[in-house]
């Protein structure tokens, strides 16, 4: 069998030393929309790095409007970003259609919406095999999107092949479009808010679901959301995206228990368990457009207008924090955070330091994988989810 896959690299003759190689890695990203009527261009991502390995699952959080989903497009290659380097396994991303139909198949996209993602005309069956068709898949179809339903846990997947988005509840649309995703075999999936639509006893499930595919697989994956809960119970590593840029990043214990930069500690102050009292953020809502000199966070930062930052203050205001390593290793990009070193001792941290964090049951995605015991049609469960116990930390799901 050949070595050569898609791309024309033969992985007979990768070097031991790149499984240090992040799986997908983002350099000094940039990408900015035109402005209405001459207006300045909106700097939606303004200069990111991200690296995500494999196996691993980064959470990508922001407020709405921070440029979450447009550093999506682009590590998707939807976007073409102005400057910076995507690179997958270590090769630079190519924009040649050929280069992006190989790329693509190995790393696939679940929306947030199901009902808007499935074509309502369409089965099951025609839904999953789509992408098969489209990549000339010579194999087996039909063996191939039975087996992606039922490792999406829709179980006999016979019984799904012939029924219409309409047909079923609101988990098993997700499911399917999981299963679509799957399909391809793909290395790393982007999740743009996967369980937002669906409530809260369903997106036990799917995350169980994602987790259960990541041990199984190896699959890795970008979850971008808001929910800090999601984040918490998904997640390796988070990455705090505010206006463009990511301003904290570390592993999901160490960025929600001991948050270092004043957006991510008001983040975490209106969680509904968080002990001390809520930050309201002064200030407009930011404007990719029209950011401000120094630390873009300034204008709104809770810490700067109390005094606890009046010997950084002309910094924050002036110099503009360095773009963060897109590693593995924690960082904030806050002028008063490296000067401290920690999290404030008065309670504006968030309030969580010391929250153990309870991983899911062994058997996650286990009583998530079936939809037997349903009135035949499958319908009136997602799966049960017995298994998916949700983890003790930040909620908000």
């Amino acid at each position: 069998m050949s070595a050569v896959d898609e791309t024309g690299t033969d992985r007979s003759r990768v070097s031991p030393d790149t499984a240090a190689v992040p799986l997908l890695s983002a350099s000094g990203v940039r990408v900015s929309f035109p402005g209405r009527r001459g207006a300045a261009p909106a700097r939606a991502v303004d200069g990111v790095d991200l690296d995500i390995g494999t196996g691993e699952i980064v959470a990508l959080v922001g407020e709405s409007g921070c440029g979450k989903t447009s550093l999506a497009r682009a590590l998707l290659g939807l976007v073409r970003p102005e400057a910076g380097r995507v690179s997958f396994g270590g090769v630079p991303l190519g924009y040649d259609s050929r280069a992006l139909r190989a790329y693509r198949r190995r790393v696939q996209l679940v929306l947030q919406d199901p009902s808007g993602s499935l074509n309502p005309r369409h089965t099951v069956y025609d839904a999953v095999s789509e992408g098969l068709r489209i990549h000339g898949y010579d194999g087996d179809e039909g063996a191939a999107v039975a087996e992606a339903l039922s490792r999406a846990g829709l179980r006999p997947p016979e019984r799904f092949f012939l029924r219409y988005p309409h047909e079923l509840s609101g988990g098993q649309r997700q499911r399917v479009v999981i299963a679509g995703a799957l399909v391809l075999r793909p290395e790393l999936i982007v999740a743009d808010e996967p369980v937002a639509s669906l409530d809260a006893s369903v997106r036990g499930e799917i995350l169980a679901l994602l987790l259960r595919l990541r041990d199984e697989l190896g699959l890795s994956a970008l979850v971008v959301t808001h929910d800090l809960g999601l984040a918490w119970n998904i997640a390796d590593r988070v990455a705090v995206m505010y206006l463009g840029r990511v301003v904290e990043t570390g592993t999901v214990e160490e960025v929600l228990t001991r948050p270092r930069h004043p957006y991510t500690q008001a983040m975490l102050s209106v969680l509904p368990e968080s002990p001390v009292p809520p930050v309201v953020l002064a200030g407009e809502p930011p404007d990719p457009s029209r950011v401000p000199p120094g630390c873009r966070f300034h204008p709104r930062c809770q810490v700067l207008a109390s005094g606890a930052a009046d010997d950084v203050a002309a910094r924050c205001r002036t110099e503009d924090p360095p773009v963060l390593a897109g590693g593995s290793a924690g960082a904030v990009a806050c002028h008063w955070a490296a000067r401290t070193g920690t999290a404030p001792a008065d309670g504006r941290g968030g309030g969580t330091k010391g929250t153990e964090r309870t991983a899911p049951a062994d058997g996650r995605g286990e009583d998530a994988e079936s939809t037997e015991g349903t009135d035949g049609r499958g319908e009136g469960t997602d799966g049960g989810g017995g298994g998916t116990e949700v983890a003790a930390g930040p909620s908000g799901a």
